[in-house]
């Protein structure tokens, strides 16, 4: 074996492994050269594993792994909120039927949440797990008040008015939308 190649087999060279941080997890990076498209990633051990193929740059690898390291952390912290529990507590609340189903969803990029009326099932858009939480209870309020009034009128808003919030949260969501809005392309892929 040439010492070119000899890195080949080991899992320790830089060349395979190499450790980032993300905001809570240790990452780590594994460089594969049996890997030849794809990236994968889970947790093993408290540590987010990175596999990669060995032929990317340092800038692709950067911006997979922080891209994938973001999914993984955005799916955990979407699983410490229970949507069921506060859509029921909503609708008891303010004498809103009860969804079939409320779930986050990964790809509502240009609203905040969706209603199927016939089924009753809702969607919230995940880019909603790091707002305050007086404003995910307006979204699903939002949502729920489609159970009631399918479409947005006089009757629809009496009913998402009631929450003494509603106002306020519909600012945030507006400036959170001109602040996605003014982003480059770039920094909005998901």
């Amino acid at each position: 074996m040439t010492s070119a190649n000899a890195h080949r087999h080991d899992p320790t060279h830089p060349v395979h492994a190499r450790r980032r941080s993300s905001s809570r997890y240790p990452v780590e990076v594994i460089r594969s050269d049996r890997r030849n498209k794809t990236v994968s990633a889970r947790i093993v051990d408290g540590v987010i594993r990175v596999r990669i193929p060995s032929w990317m740059t340092a800038e692709d690898e950067a911006r997979f792994v922080d891209d994938v390291v973001e999914r993984i952390e955005r799916e955990r912290r979407s699983n410490a909120i229970d949507l069921d529990a506060r859509s029921r507590t909503l609708s008891d609340d303010y004498g809103l039927p009860y969804a079939s189903s409320i779930t986050w969803s990964k790809v509502q990029r240009q609203r905040w949440g969706s209603c199927t009326v016939g089924s009753g099932d809702i969607r919230i858009s995940d880019r909603l797990i790091d707002v305050p939480p007086w404003v995910l209870d307006s979204v699903i309020i939002h949502e729920l008040a489609h159970l009631v009034v399918p479409h947005h009128g006089p009757e629809f808003d009496r009913i998402v008015q009631r929450y003494p919030l509603h106002e306020r949260a519909t600012g945030y969501l507006m400036a959170v939308s001109d602040r996605l809005n003014a982003l480059p392309p770039s920094e909005l892929a998901d």
